[in-house]
């Protein structure tokens, strides 16, 4: 796939020129105070490793990530990211107000409304241990659900819309994940559960689910770039079907198709990452028994 010719290394060059004119004002901003940093760095550090390792394909960091310029040093996916969590914090710190037990305020209930349905949700998929991993899923949740809300808005661009950003999400929810487990049960036992619990077809089994968890990261950020990137496809090109009339009526009716996927493919995301801590995570032994006579109290008082 990085078998590319001089031709098509040149096409990219020049698309890579073009796209810089596209980008919002705050990315070009961005670029041009900082720009020239940015591409300092780059060349001095992480141009000559791409040059090394692209040339063993017979190709060049141009071909494969367009020319390198002080304009497009910054790329908008991270200036976009950053934007987006200056925005979740803001967006938290609005929503909350002043908090108060008598009289909360709507955002105030809004917030609460969210953060209820997610702890609900975790406490369903992994169990009421599952609370204290709580603030990790949260926090993909509101940062998801900003980032992809921010294409419905002028000036701004979905980082989610972006592979290196949606990979990025997919590698940290599978770091920390694997992390957990690996803590909570140890390397051995986090790797032995992957064998599963018949013996003689343990190779075999763990073979395919070590496959399958190391596929995770990019089936996580796959679906949610194709999911946020079609959508904006979609919109821009039936937006310039008939310009400049479509420029105006059609955003509006699509709107509510944006904020559907977008909170779409937040709650797939978190819910995935829940599943795969449900896998590598277990209640303790004394929380587990009490559920487990409870539940025996409840059995023999319906009888």
């Amino acid at each position: 796939m990085f078998l590319l010719s001089s031709e098509q290394a040149g096409k990219v060059a020049e698309q890579a020129q073009e796209s810089t004119e596209h980008v919002p004002i705050l990315v070009q901003l961005v670029n041009q105070y900082f720009g020239h940093w940015a591409y300092d760095f780059e060349m001095k550090y992480t141009y000559p490793v791409w040059q090394k390792l692209l040339g063993k394909f017979g190709t060049t960091p141009e071909a494969v990530f367009g020319v390198y310029t002080p304009e497009n040093a910054i790329p908008w996916y991270t200036v976009m990211f950053i934007v987006a969590c200056i925005l979740s914090l803001v967006l938290i710190w609005i929503f909350k107000g002043k908090l108060s037990e008598d009289e909360p305020g709507a955002g105030q209930q809004t917030l609460e409304l969210s953060v209820l349905a997610v702890r609900d949700m975790t406490a369903d998929i992994i169990g009421p241990h599952g609370a204290k991993y709580f603030p990790v899923i949260m926090t993909f949740a509101v940062l998801i659900l900003v980032s992809n809300l921010m294409g419905l808005f002028p000036l701004f661009m979905s980082p989610s819309a972006a592979t290196s950003v949606t990979f990025a999400l997919g590698i940290s929810s599978f770091v920390y994940y694997n992390y957990i487990g690996i803590s909570e049960n140890g390397i051995f036992a986090h790797l032995k559960h992957l064998a599963g619990p018949i013996w003689w077809i343990g190779p075999f089994i763990f073979v395919i689910e070590l496959i399958s968890n190391f596929i995770r990261p990019f089936s996580l950020g796959i679906r949610l770039f194709g999911n946020m990137f079609a959508d904006e496809k979609v919109a821009d090109t039936i937006a310039h079907l008939a310009p400049p009339f479509t420029y105006f009526v059609v955003p509006v009716f699509l709107m509510p198709l944006g904020v559907f996927v977008a909170f779409i493919q937040t709650f797939v995301f978190i819910l995935l990452s829940q599943l795969y801590l449900g896998e590598v995570t277990h209640a303790p032994h004394d929380e587990a028994d009490h559920e487990y006579e409870e539940a025996h109290v409840e059995t023999l008082a319906s009888a």
